[in-house]
């Protein structure tokens, strides 16, 4: 039978709000402070922004790290960061590039190798965070610097053409829209959607919250702490190579240096989404929304004739931002919890 308060309401009917604020309470409200700085680059430069092509711009190059975000958002969930992602997008990219290009292999088995690079990458990040417990912020810089650094050994730092009459296939794939829609964002929107079945309708979906919410707590439930947090280090490297071929096809050519200049955006984009920087909370459409919403901070700031140093003091508002309203968030909806009130 429910507790009844003084008013003759059952405890629980008051409760339960407070428990879906906190699943979604943080994610609309950062989202919402991005939103707004989307619409005072709208007042400020409304030639650009009334403008579809601005639009079409963005949806050919947010992808090529909104998609790492999307994967990122289950890493940050179970509490953990991973900052070695752009150097495995170069690492299988130049993987892809040894086996078909100086390999002569198919551009398929070059696929294979490239996502099974990536995945390895993941793997080592993964054991060596969980398996270990070293902190990932520091290991997953150690390791940035050794993808980073085999990547330029094996290319011995020269780039290679990926132009379409080489490589038609991955032109179609990557680079051709669709219905003159660019293939780069209906790639992310099925990601997208994909990753979020695999976080709000699976078991290991289920795991990742319960990990990032409470490692001890996951144990003691039989939960395996260092499969779930391995496998969302796996997902990172898979599609942080999947993003490197984005990128790398859309250019024509494969750099050395690619994935440089993509930390700060994709780690952006996972907080102004509102998943939380302690874990536990996370949405894949909020950091989905939120990529969109640096893409078009990244253009507004040009386009509103403010000089682009100013870009990353911007981005850095919106981490120092999203970072404080999520902790105020958090700290009133335990409090409401706590209370009933």
């Amino acid at each position: 039978m429910a507790t009844e308060t003084a008013t003759g309401k059952p405890l629980n009917n008051r409760v339960a709000p407070p428990s879906m604020l906190r699943r979604h309470g943080s994610q609309l409200g950062i989202i919402g402070v991005g939103f707004a700085m989307w619409l005072t680059f709208v007042i400020a430069a409304p030639a650009v922004f009334t403008n579809l092509n601005i639009y079409n711009a963005f949806a050919q190059t947010t992808p090529q790290f909104g998609i790492i975000a999307l994967a990122l958002t289950f890493v940050v969930i179970t509490g953990e960061i991973d900052l070695s992602f752009p150097s495995i997008m170069a690492l299988g990219t130049a993987a892809f590039c040894l086996v078909t290009a100086y390999g002569g292999a198919p551009w398929y088995l070059g696929l294979v190798v490239a996502f099974a690079t990536g995945a390895a990458c993941g793997l080592i990040n993964g054991l060596l965070v969980a398996k270990l417990s070293i902190p990932s912020l520091v290991i997953t810089i150690g390791t940035s610097f050794l993808y980073r650094g085999l990547e330029l050994v094996l290319m011995n730092g020269t780039g290679v053409p990926l132009t379409a009459d080489k490589f038609p296939e991955m032109h179609k794939i990557f680079r051709e829209p669709v219905f003159g829609f660019p293939v780069q964002t209906l790639w992310m929107i099925v990601l997208a959607f994909v990753l979020w079945v695999l976080l709000n309708r699976t078991r290991f979906g289920a795991h990742v919250f319960l990990v990032g919410d409470n490692p001890t707590s996951a144990r003691l439930m039989g939960i395996n702490v260092v499969s779930v947090k391995t496998r969302a280090f796996v997902l990172v490297g898979v599609m942080a190579v999947f993003a490197g071929l984005m990128t790398s096809i859309y250019g024509y050519y494969f750099w050395p240096t690619t994935g440089d200049g993509f930390l700060l955006y994709t780690i952006a984009s996972v907080f102004l989404g509102g998943t939380s920087v302690f874990g536990g909370t996370g949405s894949v459409v909020g950091s989905f929304v939120a990529a969109f919403i640096i893409g078009a901070i990244n253009a507004g700031i040009v386009s509103a004739g403010i000089n682009a140093f100013y870009t990353q003091l911007c981005f850095g508002l919106v981490i120092v931002i999203s970072v404080v309203s999520q902790t105020v968030i958090e700290r009133r909806i335990r409090r409401q919890s706590l209370t009933g009130r």
